[in-house]
C-alpha cells in the first residue's frame, strides 16, 4: 500500500550525543538554540511525561513566557482540552513538548522545527515479575525519519538531532512489533472469547512468539479464565468484558 503525500525539504542538524549532560539540560539548550536560529513553532520529542515536565519547568525558569513564547505539553494521559491547545494554531510562537504520540497521529499547525532526543519508551513484558514495564530505548531509523518529517508538513523546516550522525547510522532500521515484547494473556483471552483456541488458525502480520503465548495461556488457566484445552470459561467471559 502506498500513499503519495506532499512534504517539504527538512534540513538535518546533528548536535552530537553529549552524554555527560542530563537529557533535560541538553533538550533545553537545543530549544534555546533553535529559537534563536529558526522561525515558526517547535515540536520537541521526549521519551515520557517525566522528561516533558522537567523540560517544561526549566523552560519556564528560562523566561520564555516573558518573550511571548508559549510552552505546551502533549502526551497520552493529558486531558483532551490541553492536548487541543497544543495542536491548535495561535498568534504566538510556541514550543510543544511531546512523546511519540506526535509522530504519526496528528499534524500540529505552525511547526517548522523538530528537536529529536533520539529516545522512546516501549512496553516490554518482564517474565520474572509477570508484569509489563516501560523501558527507555534508542529509537529506530524509521522513527527518527518520521519525527524529522513533522518539520516539513506545511513548509520547509529544520530537524535538530541530539545525537551524532554515527549514532543515527547505528540505529536499528525499524522498531520491533509490540506483539513480540508484550504480555499476550489479554490477547489469548480475547481470542478464546471469540472461540479461537489455536492461534495457528489465524494469519498474522507478525506471528506472536509461541513461548509468550504459552506463558499467557498458563496464567489464564491459573486464573480459571480458560480451561486446559484453551476454551473460555464463564469467569473468563466476565474478565474479557471487564
Amino acid at each position: 500500500i502506498s500513499s503519495a503525500g506532499r512534504s517539504y525539504p527538512v534540513e538535518e542538524r546533528y548536535l552530537d550525543d553529549r552524554k555527560h549532560r542530563s537529557l533535560p539540560s541538553r533538550v533545553v539548550a537545543a530549544i534555546l538554540q533553535a529559537l534563536a536560529e529558526t522561525t515558526g513553532d517547535l515540536l520537541v520529542f521526549l521519551p515520557g511525561a517525566g522528561e516533558i515536565r522537567s523540560c517544561a519547568s526549566r523552560l519556564a525558569e528560562a523566561g520564555l513566557a516573558e518573550r511571548g513564547i508559549l510552552i505546551h505539553t502533549l502526551y497520552g494521559d493529558l486531558p483532551f482540552d490541553e492536548q487541543q491547545r497544543a495542536i491548535q494554531p495561535g498568534s504566538q510562537r510556541k514550543v510543544v513538548l511531546a512523546t511519540s504520540i506526535a509522530e504519526t497521529s496528528l499534524t500540529i499547525e505552525g511547526v517548522r522545527t523538530v528537536i529529536d532526543c533520539g529516545l522512546s519508551r516501549r512496553l516490554r513484558h518482564d517474565r520474572a515479575s509477570g508484569m509489563n514495564r516501560l523501558v527507555t530505548v534508542r529509537e529506530s531509523v524509521s522513527s527518527a525519519e518520521q519525527r524529522k518529517g513533522r518539520a516539513g508538513r506545511v513548509a520547509p523546516g529544520v530537524c535538530y538531532r541530539l545525537f551524532s550522525r554515527h549514532t543515527f547510522q547505528a540505529m536499528t532500521p525499524h522498531s520491533p512489533p509490540e506483539i513480540l515484547d508484550s504480555d499476550l494473556s489479554p490477547l489469548v483471552l480475547e481470542l478464546a472469547a471469540w472461540g479461537v483456541c489455536d492461534t495457528s488458525d489465524l494469519t498474522w502480520l507478525d506471528p506472536p512468539p509461541a513461548s509468550s503465548l504459552a506463558v499467557g495461556r498458563q496464567l489464564l488457566i491459573e486464573l480459571s479464565a480458560v480451561d486446559a484445552t484453551g476454551r473460555v470459561t464463564s469467569q473468563g467471559r466476565s474478565m474479557a468484558k471487564l
